[in-house]
């Protein structure tokens, strides 16, 4: 849960870093980037623990797969609430299917079947 909770805040701070510049075009590229960079090093502050805190319990590809999963549910929230971009029916569906590849990463028994077709 620890794991979780702090790949979520990391996140959070992680798509401010990486789009929250996108509202000030008129500003700098390298102000945009300097700026970037100090919230990424908040962002670090929250994801190397909660992999530290993980691993073990979860595998490498397993810690990644949860991270790409919340990514997308705080990118979700992030571009309605503060981009003020809709969420298109195509973009739903491929994020979809990246929740369904979450399923397949957590979900051990399902390669054992399909390693034994192969």
């Amino acid at each position: 849960m620890r794991t979780a909770v702090l790949l979520t805040i990391s996140n959070i701070f992680m798509t401010i870093a990486w789009y929250g510049h996108l509202k000030y075009r008129e500003s700098a590229l390298w102000k945009a980037v300097l700026v970037s960079w100090g919230i990424a090093f908040a962002e670090y502050c929250f994801q190397v623990p909660a992999n530290r805190i993980g691993y073990g319990r979860f595998s490498g590809a397993q810690l990644k797969t949860i991270q790409e999963g919340v990514t997308l549910v705080v990118f979700c929230f992030f571009s309605i609430l503060y981009l003020k971009e809709s969420l298109k029916w195509n973009v739903l569906v491929g994020f979809g299917f990246m929740v369904l590849a979450v399923f397949f990463v957590f979900h051990e028994f399902l390669g054992k079947v399909f390693e034994a077709w192969f």
